[in-house]
């Protein structure tokens, strides 16, 4: 269960395919005597093995489940079964509170179902992790009211060890929030053994994100933050809040409901009479995410994002929302308890129809069944191959979430690969994208092949379901470039070809692009080039000019066929060109900056 996406005929791509990934990670590594929190397979040999978050602390749980009933049941299982305990803990937490058992049990479900929190448990582990916030507070409360020192320090070490898992999973954003919230909470419901517990998970959630900032962070490409341009993407509109029909797995989807806010509301004004101090609490746990979740739609929030440093690593201003569902669901709460207790004799049909009212208030099913292809037939013949690395086509960009399709296959066979997924990958794995990405476009070089050789790489897995995932060009070139370096299909399951060394020749289960137009292939968005090298497929013969534009002095370089023709050092426009010989296609390579326009081609 996950987000429905295109497949393609294979796994859809997203961040749940990277979860299931790092939790079967925890234990095959144990298994082998290892540390649970490295990954011995993504981006080999390029860089040193990666120190990996998102295995704690839910993959000690997937471990056993996976090796009884598999990755698909035990991700489904796991998944489900946050969902009961982000209600159970809810409820415990409001019992705690006086809400009530009608009131606590309706803040139990407002949370489970909130739509936010199920979006974000469909791919991310942000919807998984947001269960820690109820019991951190439950955590305060038992141990508060604990009859024994011991109980006392068990229940504060709950706390703390709940805090400081947010950031040790790899959810930095939410810990920006949670930290503020429970600590501000245990100064609420003071009690020095409870304060004391939550302060030292507090300054343990602190040092665990100051570590991964200074270490995993540093020396990636994330390494001076992100930028306002990506913020202001991601930033929702306040119609986002109460639009139950805008898509899933959208990061602007932050639907909390129509009746929800109203009953929050309602439990406001009720708080605000009775419990002055926790109705500001929840007050403001409500509305500083939702304020936040508008990102640059909301006036200053560029001038805090520049000034207050730990934003600087966010993307998505939404984040935070776990925390106001949370809230929200607590404030609407105490409404409903409110409602039934005034029903009098009518109380049981009064809490039928509120129950009734929030369930429908909050059934957008942002969770779907996807394609798993378990048992793939190319994986299995790879399992009984020479031991080697492989090499994944196409290639994709570290921080792409397309990469998660080829961690989720090394559940199948785990063998070392150039590429991965993830976005504070080293530079180095960056690098030998942009310098390889032309071969998932079929433009092979001299020296290609003996770099494979060098670097380990034995096979090659065409996924075709992923270059139509990917909306990518060029799935007809790859193959047919494939086999003129020398590698042959051994092996086909489903969508996905396995390719070894060989002179094995067969028929592209794609078809062949028009020949009567050009086909820009890596490295474009429109006629703008993205990295440094650029790749097009022309199918004629005779003269090329291609007129490139640039507001900037730069060097250009274009190889056709393999041979460099030309190369100019401009600024403003320029016409370089060839003449292409033989009635066939015929690759080309631009090797230059970012932002070099293609304005014309003629041949």
């Amino acid at each position: 269960m996950a987000n429905d996406r295109l497949s393609g005929g294979e796994p859809p791509a997203g961040d749940h395919l990277q979860s299931v990934y790092r939790f079967w990670l925890v234990g095959h590594q144990l298994e082998r005597g290892r540390a649970p929190w490295k990954d011995p397979y993504s981006f080999q040999p390029i860089v040193d093995p990666q120190t990996v978050l998102g295995g704690w602390p839910f993959g000690f749980g997937f471990w056993p489940l996976e090796a009884a009933l598999g990755p698909v049941v035990a991700w489904n299982l796991l998944l489900l079964g946050t969902i009961v305990v982000a209600g159970l803990l809810t409820y415990a937490w409001l019992r705690c509170l006086d809400a009530g058992p009608f009131g606590a049990a309706l803040g139990g479900l407002l949370f489970a179902l909130a739509p936010y929190r199920l979006e974000q448990s469909a791919g991310h582990l942000l919807g998984w992790m947001a269960i820690l916030l109820p019991l951190a507070l439950l955590a305060v409360e038992r141990a508060r009211a604990a009859p024994t020192p011991g109980r006392t320090h068990a229940w504060g070490a709950t706390a703390a060890l709940a805090v400081a898992s947010i950031p040790l999973s790899g959810q930095l954003h939410l810990a920006l929030g949670a930290v503020p919230l429970v600590l501000a909470y245990a100064a609420l419901r003071f009690s020095r053994s409870s304060f004391a517990w939550t302060l030292a998970g507090s300054v343990a959630a602190v040092a665990i994100g100051l570590t991964i900032r200074y270490t995993l962070i540093l020396g990636s490409p994330e390494e001076g933050g992100r930028s306002v341009s990506e913020v202001r993407r991601y930033s929702a509109e306040p119609v986002d809040f109460v639009n139950r029909w805008h898509a899933p797995r959208s990061e602007e989807f932050v639907y909390l409901g129509w009746l929800t806010p109203a009953l929050a509301l309602a439990g406001l004004a009720i708080l605000l009479r009775r419990r002055r101090a926790l109705a500001l609490f929840l007050g403001v746990a409500a509305l500083v995410p939702l304020l936040l979740a508008l990102g640059t739609n909301l006036p200053g929030y560029a001038t805090v994002w520049r000034h207050f440093p730990p934003l600087h690593f966010t993307r998505v201003p939404g984040r935070l929302l776990p925390i106001a569902d949370l809230a929200l669901a607590a404030l609407a709460g105490f409404a409903c308890a409110d409602l039934v207790r005034r029903a009098g004799s009518r109380a049981a049909a009064a809490a039928a129809a509120l129950l009734v009212l929030v369930v429908l208030d909050l059934a957008v099913q942002p969770l779907s069944a996807t394609a798993a292809d378990p048992d793939n037939g190319a994986y299995q013949a790879l399992a009984s191959s020479p031991p080697g690395r492989v090499l994944e086509l196409p290639l994709f960009e570290p921080g792409q979430h397309y990469g998660s399709v080829y961690d989720y296959y090394q559940l199948q066979e785990g063998r070392q690969q150039p590429g991965g997924y993830s976005t504070i990958a080293p530079k180095a794995a960056f690098d030998f994208y942009f310098t390889h990405n032309r071969l998932s476009c079929g433009v092979w070089l001299p020296g290609d092949a003996a770099t494979l050789i060098h670097l380990g790489i034995s096979s090659v897995l065409f996924h075709r379901g992923v270059y139509v995932q990917a909306h990518r060009r060029g799935a007809w070139f790859a193959w047919r470039g494939l086999q003129a370096a020398g590698f042959g299909p051994v092996a086909t399951g489903g969508a996905v070809t396995l390719f070894g060394p060989g002179d094995g020749m067969r028929a592209a289960p794609v078809s062949e692009p028009p020949r009567y137009r050009p086909v820009l292939c890596t490295g474009w968005r429109g006629r703008t080039m993205l990295g440094r090298e650029a790749t097009i497929w022309l199918y004629g013969e005779g003269g090329l000019q291609l007129h490139l534009g640039t507001p900037k002095f730069l060097r250009v370089r274009l190889l056709a066929d393999g041979r460099l023709v030309d190369q100019r050092r401009f600024a403003g426009n320029v016409v370089i060109g060839t003449t292409l010989v033989g009635m066939r296609w015929h690759p080309l390579l631009i090797s230059s900056e970012p932002g070099l326009r293609l304005t014309e081609l003629t041949w």
